[in-house]
Order: C-alpha cells, then sequence, then structure tokens
C-alpha cells in the first residue's frame, strides 16, 4: 500500500473519531469519494491500525444505528419549513385581498 492512501486512511480514522463524523461528512472534508472513505477506513485502516480500526468502526456502528433517527427529523424540518413558507403566503395574500 502506498504511503499517501495509510497517510490518508488513518487521517480519516482520526477525524471520524474525534468529531463522531458520519463517512459522508468525511468525505465531505477530505474532498474524496464516500466509497473511498469507507474502503479506507474499513479495509486499508485494519491493516494500518487495529486498534484505531476498532474504534472507527465502533463510531461507524453508531452512526449507522442512529440514522434512521437523522433522518426521521431532516424530514420532520422539510415538512415544518414547507408548513411555515405555505401559512407565510397565505397571511401575505390575505393582507392583498383586504386592500
Amino acid at each position: 500500500m502506498k504511503g499517501y492512501i495509510e497517510e490518508r486512511a488513518l487521517e480519516l480514522a482520526g477525524f471520524i473519531i474525534e468529531n463522531n463524523a458520519t463517512v459522508r461528512a468525511a468525505a465531505k472534508r477530505f474532498g474524496i469519494s464516500k466509497s473511498t472513505v469507507h474502503k479506507d477506513v474499513t479495509e486499508r485502516l485494519a491493516q494500518i491500525n487495529s486498534v484505531l480500526a476498532e474504534k472507527t468502526k465502533k463510531v461507524l456502528e453508531k452512526n449507522k444505528a442512529e440514522r434512521h433517527i437523522r433522518g426521521g427529523m431532516a424530514t420532520k424540518a422539510k415538512y415544518k419549513q414547507r408548513s411555515e413558507a405555505m401559512l407565510q403566503r397565505k397571511c401575505q395574500n390575505d393582507k392583498l385581498k383586504q386592500m
């Protein structure tokens, strides 16, 4: 394995552990694909540093267990924002009708 790949895997693991980050967040932060992040921290990291790989695995498992909750919160926020926007437009239309 090339040195820069090993270094990247270690940096990704450190970022994920320190920030309880998701694969998506790590990919965005480092400017690489989610697939690359996942391969680095699940396969390559295990060959480089098994202790760090285990810590990273725990964070990823926690994130996986919580993802349905985050998805539900995002959906709730989306529909709340839509509802507020519709209510605001309705109020504006009512004011225009009164004039």
